[in-house]
């Protein structure tokens, strides 16, 4: 063991901390905690063979959404977002997307491929969250969606989000899809909607959080 690291170990507590004497900026003494923005859970949703679930949107830098064990009611619907600038009267933003997906079946073949059939470009409809998804009795997909500034007056609003899916009835498979992309409007978003292409959700759980108010 060489000097600097004998020398950092000679300088732990038992509690395993590093004294602020052993550090050679006398400032750092008075530090207590570091600290940043805070992750604020808002509000939650479960779907209840629900048309859609909303979340009403503030002032925070940042939303993330949790999805979890979402379920639909019917099989091969896609995940989707839209987002409202007139507290929900309209879901019709206009929004640029890409997307791709990582595929392993159960039977062992796969794939990885840029998703050019289920992104939107300029488009006010629904932008898809997942691929094609199954409804089998276990079948569900997890991840979240992070969207970015959506108060702001100046720029586009940016979004990613990460979903892992199982494929639809008949073919098991694992399916990891990402989507980035933006709301391209300079007006605030006040509200955001999840949804599938087909059916309702049967069952899951959405958190919302925000960071940075």
């Amino acid at each position: 063991m060489g000097i600097i690291t004998r020398s950092f170990v000679n300088g732990l507590t038992t509690n395993g901390v590093l004294g602020a004497s052993n550090i050679n900026n006398a400032s750092l003494n008075n530090i207590t905690s570091i600290s940043g923005p805070e992750m604020t859970l808002i509000s939650s949703a479960t779907a209840s063979n629900s048309a859609s679930i909303e979340f009403s949107l503030g002032n925070y830098k940042e939303y993330q959404f949790f999805f979890v064990n979402i379920h639909q009611s019917i099989d091969q619907a896609y995940f989707q977002v839209n987002f409202s600038t007139d507290n929900g009267s309209n879901y019709n933003v206009t929004k640029t997307t890409s997307a791709f997906n990582a595929f392993h079946t159960e039977a062992d073949s796969d794939e990885f491929v840029y998703a050019s059939t289920t992104d939107v470009a300029q488009s006010t409809a629904n932008a898809n969250l997942s691929i094609l998804t199954g409804n089998g009795n276990d079948e569900n997909q997890s991840g979240y969606l992070h969207l970015f500034n959506s108060s702001s007056a100046t720029f586009v609003k940016h979004f990613i989000s990460d979903l892992q899916c199982n494929y639809r009835v008949g073919l098991p498979a694992s399916v990891n899809y990402k989507v980035a992309g933006y709301a391209n409007t300079t007006s605030a978003l006040t509200n955001i909607k999840f949804e599938f292409s087909e059916g309702n959700i049967d069952a899951g759980t959405i958190y919302m959080y925000g960071i940075g108010a």
